[in-house]
């Protein structure tokens, strides 16, 4: 019985952390800048010869890099 209130309880957690919401933020750099900023980090992504196999995880992860070194940060809304 113990470990079904350990378990219910991590699940628990688990969904809530997956319910919670992020957005990107630069102390910097004008929210309307994002959408710009974005594009062209994904853009240079796609262009990338390593990165057109079509895998949209390491795009993924490659643009939100791309992001973090034009000052962006994700962070959660609260």
């Amino acid at each position: 019985m113990r470990y079904l209130c350990v378990f219910a309880a991590a699940v628990s957690g688990l969904l809530f952390c997956a319910c919670s919401t992020s957005e990107w933020v630069n102390t910097n750099n004008p929210r309307a800048n994002y959408t710009l900023d974005y594009n062209a980090c994904e853009a240079d992504m796609m262009n990338d010869p390593k990165l057109q196999q079509g895998n949209k995880y390491f795009v993924q992860q490659a643009t939100e890099r791309c992001m973090i070194k034009k000052g962006w940060v994700l962070r959660e809304k609260q």
